[in-house]
């Protein structure tokens, strides 16, 4: 049986935009508070804080598949795709919990960004299932040599 995970970070996070061009050194504390925040999230879930626990010093998933879903602040036109550099620093925020051994192509799929429903100040929120081996496979991109 799969299991299924939901990580959601603080409302009101201020979060990082491809569109942004902030000065570096604002990008990094920005990705470090992202990354934070989403290691203290993974503490804070009890489901996830189970599954942590039991896996000891290993990763508690080997292989997963996580969709990202932005939860804009308002109604306004919106393209998830552009709040990836927040996505890709919550999912290391799950390497640095001890989630994911690492978040490479051999052990994720995603972040796939998607739309949510309306959530008064915004947020993001990582949705992860764990893959078995076989269906870890099946999802992956095959090119011919």
């Amino acid at each position: 049986m799969t299991r299924h995970f939901t990580i959601r970070l603080p409302i009101g996070l201020p979060l990082l935009n491809a569109n942004q061009r902030p000065h570096h050194a604002v990008k990094a504390r920005m990705t470090a508070a992202i990354r934070a925040a989403a290691m203290q999230a993974c503490s804070e879930d009890p489901t996830m804080r189970a599954a942590l626990v039991l896996a000891g010093d290993q990763p508690a998933i080997r292989q997963a598949y996580i969709l990202g879903v932005l939860h804009p602040p308002s109604r306004r036109r919106a393209d998830p795709a552009n709040w990836y550099p927040s996505f890709k620093a919550a999912v290391d925020g799950l390497v640095d919990a001890g989630v994911l051994e690492d978040d490479d192509h051999t052990r994720v799929i995603g972040p796939d960004m998607r739309i949510g429903p309306v959530v008064q100040g915004g947020r993001i929120s990582l949705h992860i299932q764990e893959l078995d081996q076989i269906t870890f496979a099946a999802f992956q991109w095959r090119t011919a040599s």
